[in-house]
């Protein structure tokens, strides 16, 4: 059963992230969500390569993918990811610069405190190797958004 410390922990990192969208712009939203959907669906597949591969764990028993590594997917991820393109789209080394900042404060300040707290811990892969995880899909939101704004996949005008 999940202790309330992470059913709360999961609350707030689905709706923060989400209700921050507010302030993101209409337009913005409109420009970047397919991307970033495309990328949360990505990312979806890692997490289940990673659940199977058991390069974490979750503290509370039983585990549970929805329970567990879903709220990661459909709270911070998609937002951040719009939010992060909207800042840094068009200059490359601004968009890999500000995706290295916040996966590396994700990888190695949040995680930590994440197992202090006993949510989830590391348990096959490093901090460093996490960071590599999770970094990597930078560039392939930045190629999809990249793609989008070309047109190739999409024939509408954002």
């Amino acid at each position: 059963m999940a202790s309330r410390r992470h059913i709360l922990f999961n609350l707030i990192i689905i709706i923060v992230p989400w209700l921050s969208l507010l302030y993101l712009g209409k337009h913005n939203i409109k420009r970047y969500y397919l991307a970033s959907f495309i990328i949360g669906i990505f990312e979806i597949i890692n997490h289940l390569y990673g659940h199977q591969r058991k390069w974490w764990t979750f503290y509370d028993k039983p585990k549970s993918f929805i329970r567990d590594e879903l709220p990661f997917d459909i709270g911070p991820y998609m937002p951040i990811s719009m939010w992060i393109l909207k800042y840094s789209y068009g200059n490359f080394k601004k968009f890999v610069f500000i995706n290295a900042l916040f996966n590396g404060v994700f990888a190695f300040l949040f995680m930590p405190l994440l197992k202090k707290i006993k949510i989830v811990r590391l348990r096959r892969i490093n901090y460093f190797q996490f960071f590599l995880y999770i970094h990597y899909k930078a560039y392939f939101l930045y190629g999809v958004q990249y793609l989008f704004e070309k047109g190739r996949f999409s024939g509408s005008k954002f």
